[in-house]
């Protein structure tokens, strides 16, 4: 489906930290004024100005009269290129620790997610994986490693992403039984649920999880706290945690109470 182009699309706009640091804090408190962010950030307003005019051209945030706020809803995830750019730094680094943590020869299902994405890129020096995706973007950079089977499920592809869904993609799912599911997702709600926005791409990642003998999550910190509609399974169903910051409250809570591990990305070794 062709629609409109923002003027300077996301994948062309690099996020500075003061980028990063203001989304982030639009995610933590919901709607600022211009005001607000430049007394936060200790710049001018005209410094604000600018970083949100390029920032909702880019489509990270919208304005409104005299302030700013997410474009999002839970109805609907943010555009894949712009997931691409945001969080970056802390991807990669939670995908190292990811790919630090998979032993060599053994199987995978890796889900839809630029976050999965990004532990593919990591596991090129692995020998002897076999990883069973629906992920297209996954399958296309894994397969290039000689020493990695990939098996790619069926189903219908979903052509802003490149993942794979419906009811074909979860029985297929079925078929398997993996020393390692891991999953991506779009928000983790304060009463541990796990939720993302496509019905259908849930029901393949329940599949995973219950085809998986350790289940492990890689979220940015971003995701803590992140609305979404529809809920995949909840924190104690996971067996690991991977992300960039430690949990605010009450997640570490949580995983404490679900004995889920939590691994915190560094950027020299990881830590728990």
């Amino acid at each position: 489906m062709f629609g409109w182009l923002p003027l300077n699309p996301p994948s062309q706009m690099n996020l500075n930290p003061r980028h990063t640091q203001l989304l982030d804090e639009v995610r933590a408190h919901g709607p600022q004024t211009i005001e607000a962010l430049a007394e936060r950030f200790g710049v001018t307003l005209q410094t604000v100005r600018r970083d949100v005019q390029r920032m909702a051209e880019a489509g990270f945030l919208s304005r409104f009269h005299g302030g700013v706020r997410l474009p999002g809803s839970t109805t609907e995830n943010i555009a894949y290129r712009q997931r691409q750019a945001m969080q970056a730094d802390a991807k990669t680094r939670i995908a190292r620790a990811v790919a630090r943590r998979v032993p060599h020869g053994c199987s995978l299902i890796m889900n839809i997610g630029t976050t999965i994405e990004a532990v593919a890129r990591e596991l090129q020096h692995h020998r002897g994986l076999r990883v069973i995706t629906n992920n297209l973007h996954i399958a296309s950079l894994m397969s290039t490693h000689p020493d990695c089977e990939v098996i790619v499920a069926g189903g219908v592809v979903r052509g802003a992403d490149q993942g794979i869904v419906g009811e074909a993609t979860v029985d297929f799912m079925r078929q398997f039984k993996v020393d390692i599911g891991l999953i991506g997702i779009s928000g983790i709600e304060a009463d541990g649920t796990l939720r993302d926005f496509d019905y259908r791409e849930v029901k393949v990642a329940r599949a995973i999880v219950e085809q998986s003998r350790e289940v492990w999550l890689a979220a940015d910190h971003s995701k803590f706290n992140r609305p979404a509609m529809v809920e995949l399974a909840r924190l104690d169903d996971l067996d690991v945690v991977f992300t960039d910051q430690p949990p605010p409250p009450p997640f570490s809570d949580l995983l404490a109470a679900g004995n889920v591990e939590c691994v915190l990305a560094g950027s020299d070794a990881d830590h728990h």
